[in-house]
């Protein structure tokens, strides 16, 4: 590996890495141990920093290590970083909610949950904690899609005031596939989208939760799409969250994150990254293992 002393070659170390799957680095990094006897991730970090180093490092962690390890920054360091909260939650798979959980503990050192209990409140708390259970229901039930849809209506613009609990219910345990179907119902019989509800309905945390929920629900690669696009939108590119995101899709959506984010933006992901002055144009393409 080329960074031997000053003058590391940081171009060829990212395009080694970004030419591999997570998992042949983890090989390499199991045989660099084995031929140097120290840790391949500790020798690289020695030579380089600031942002590329904690690239480096997030290319060399294996996937469901790198969101417990992100969740564990977001509520451990200084203030709770609910967005990034919110992203993990509301994107994962049960099955690789459940995965963050066992991980969290193993390596993090506490219960996830606990943690999340002690850093939020409220309604917030309340949906995020059924996410992180990891127990959507399964499939379609055809007799509950106009059940719900009803519910969520009554539940929002059908009354004076909002029964948050109704929602919080309805988003945090249906399937997307379910969800789909009741927001395509709800929009018959209220006339809006469902984000129109939730958005006159909710503020700040909570709000933006549950409009993740839904986004989510609808499209995981547009979700992230709208999310990469709003990190280079800002007052400066927010180069945590297009890192995180860049690291943390590029083996299993980034091919669509990519195809929606031209259609939505009329522009190539790719483009716009290497605009920004991003070095994480290298792992636009998706990469399979």
């Amino acid at each position: 590996m080329p960074f031997k002393g000053i003058g590391t070659d940081e171009g060829t170390i990212l395009m080694l890495l970004t030419s591999r799957s997570n998992n042949q680095r983890q090989e390499i990094k199991a045989a660099y141990k084995k031929a140097h006897g120290k840790d391949l991730v500790s020798a690289l970090k020695s030579e380089l920093g600031g942002l590329f180093e904690t690239l480096v490092v997030a290319l060399m962690t294996p996937p469901i290590s790198y969101d417990a390890s992100q969740l564990h920054k977001a509520l451990k360091g200084a203030g709770t970083d609910d967005d990034v909260l919110i992203e993990i939650l509301a994107s994962r798979t049960c099955a690789q909610i459940k995965d963050v959980v066992k991980v969290y503990k193993k390596e993090c050192g506490g219960k996830l949950e606990k943690d999340i209990t002690g850093d939020t409140s409220g309604h917030f708390q309340k949906l995020l904690v059924i996410l992180l259970q990891g127990s959507r229901d399964e499939g379609v039930d055809e007799d509950r899609i106009e059940n719900d849809a009803k519910e969520l209506f009554a539940a929002g613009e059908g009354k004076v005031g909002t029964d948050v609990e109704k929602f919080i219910n309805i988003l945090g345990n249906r399937s997307h596939e379910h969800l789909r179907l009741v927001f395509d119902a709800y929009k018959k019989l209220a006339g809006s989208d469902i984000e129109d509800s939730i958005e006159g309905e909710t503020t700040g945390n909570l709000e933006n939760l549950m409009l993740a929920v839904v986004k989510c629900a609808k499209s995981v690669p547009a979700y992230f799409a709208e999310s990469l696009n709003g990190s280079m939108r800002r007052a400066g590119t927010d180069d945590q969250t297009l890192m995180r995101i860049m690291v943390s899709r590029s083996e299993t959506d980034m091919l669509d994150i990519r195809a929606c984010f031209k259609k939505m933006y009329g522009a190539s992901l790719y483009n716009t990254i290497q605009v920004q002055g991003a070095n994480l144009s290298s792992i636009h393409s998706g990469t399979k293992g």
